[in-house]
């Protein structure tokens, strides 16, 4: 299967501001690129990249008075596979994990496990661990949330989500983190491209999406709080703690988004960007 994906995004600002973003892919779906990614920018100021402790692809640039454009087209090589599943992944106790893996126990900015501790293990504490328990937390937080585009606050964390009950898929994706790593399982924040292949299209605007990630049986498995479905042609960009790690752009300064576009489709062969 072929996917076409990209964005095209403008800043303006009034003095030059300096940015971090995170709107490559993962470098290890490099590999599976069929046309180069870029990002181009508009005017053609300095870049340049360099990797984070959590492995994502960060960009550094400055915005210059006025303004800055971001675009990227490319073509990637996907599976056409749905999320993989593995019902018999093994929950390991805590002593037994990886070193690099036990960040992803803590709490973080918008996973607050010390307040929904108590919650997490009444609600899930009777539930066989591994798989079944993970399913069993995706379940009840695609319940417990309405979702809905009105509903975006970038300040609301996981805690705020079970209270209030509604968000968008950052805050589906931070609920089930952190009641996760309540149930002492391993789980990270993912961003990426998810567009409405094998299902029926959606009318909202394409945007990027947020799912997780978490680690039974030595590998990290993919689960949707906000789908709860496995989807086809997940397209990894960064993977962290919350939100805060896999922030599309960190800006350092005051800025305005003036244009935000994402595109992400299948195709049956190589299309010319333009």
């Amino acid at each position: 299967m072929l996917i076409r994906a990209g964005y095209d995004i403008a800043f303006t600002a009034e003095i030059p501001t300096a940015v971090v973003a995170q709107l490559s892919i993962r470098p290890e779906r490099a590999r599976d690129l069929v046309t180069p990614h870029r990002i181009e920018v508009t005017p053609d100021v300095p870049i340049y990249d360099y990797i984070d402790m959590f492995g994502n692809t960060c960009t550094r640039f400055t915005i210059p008075p006025g303004g800055l454009k971001l675009s990227c087209d490319f073509t990637i090589e996907d599976s056409g596979e749905p999320d993989a599943e593995d019902p018999q992944a093994e929950q390991h106790a805590v002593q037994d994990l990886p070193n690099d893996v036990m960040v992803y126990l803590l709490g973080s900015r918008y996973c607050e496990i010390d307040l929904l501790l108590d919650a997490a293990w009444s609600r899930f504490g009777d539930v066989p661990e591994g798989w079944a328990r993970v399913q069993a937390i995706v379940n009840f937080v695609h319940r417990h949330v309405e979702f809905g585009y009105k509903y975006a606050d970038a300040r609301r964390g996981a805690w705020r989500a079970y209270q209030e009950q509604v968000g968008v898929c950052r805050d589906f994706a931070h609920l089930a983190v952190a009641l996760c790593r309540c149930m002492n399982i391993p789980a990270r924040y993912c961003t990426g491209y998810l567009g409405d292949i094998g299902v029926p299209p959606d009318d909202a605007p394409m945007d990027f999406s947020a799912w997780f990630q978490v680690w039974l049986g030595d590998a990290w498995h993919t689960f949707d709080a906000r789908q709860n479905a496995p989807r086809i042609g997940r397209i990894l960009m960064a993977v962290g703690r919350d939100a805060t790690d896999t922030a599309l752009t960190t800006t350092y300064g005051r800025t305005t988004l003036q244009h935000f576009a994402v595109h992400t489709d299948e195709i049956t062969e190589v299309e010319t960007p333009g």
